[in-house]
């Protein structure tokens, strides 16, 4: 394996660990402050968006044990 698949590897590794770590903590910061600041619908609105891309990001980020 040469360096630059290795520094895939490890740059994917990061990414799988922080998307979790990214959505747990956007999450809940984002939408009560759009809620009060904006509005409601703002705050609905995005937390459709942000669980989405969340959702969307753990699937395309996900490890299944055994597959390469």
């Amino acid at each position: 394996m040469d360096g630059s698949a290795s520094s895939n590897r490890g740059l994917l590794k990061l990414v799988v660990a922080l998307t979790p770590l990214a959505g747990t903590i956007l999450f809940p910061l984002v939408v009560p402050i759009l809620m009060l600041r904006v509005s409601i619908a703002s705050g609905v609105v995005a937390a459709v968006v942000i669980g989405s891309l969340w959702f969307a990001a753990m699937l395309r980020t996900s490890e299944m044990p055994g597959h390469h």
